[in-house]
């Protein structure tokens, strides 16, 4: 089984932060910070303007800069079988 890891911003102090994908989606992207029993999730969902993803853990905020298509090419790129299901 493959981790996939994104890197997010913490607004607060514009520090990088590596951190492990639970689910992704194009409407929500769900991560894992921290390892062990100390691990969180956050769930990061959409901006507005649709060209980041945002979230809070532990009352900071932090964004996932890629927009909501580019999110989607990904994921369509990772297993193009998800978009093409569907009923007969």
């Amino acid at each position: 089984m493959h981790t996939e890891k994104i890197s997010v911003r913490v607004t607060e102090t514009r520090q990088t932060v590596e951190v492990v994908v639970f689910d992704k989606r194009a409407e929500r992207i769900q991560v894992v910070i921290g390892e062990g029993i100390h691990c969180v999730k956050c769930d990061l969902t959409p901006t507005r303007n649709g060209l980041a993803y945002a979230g809070t853990v532990v009352g900071r905020e932090i964004v996932y800069e890629r927009s909501r298509e580019q999110v989607q090419a990904d994921i369509d790129r990772v297993n193009p079988a998800v978009r093409k299901s569907g009923r007969r």
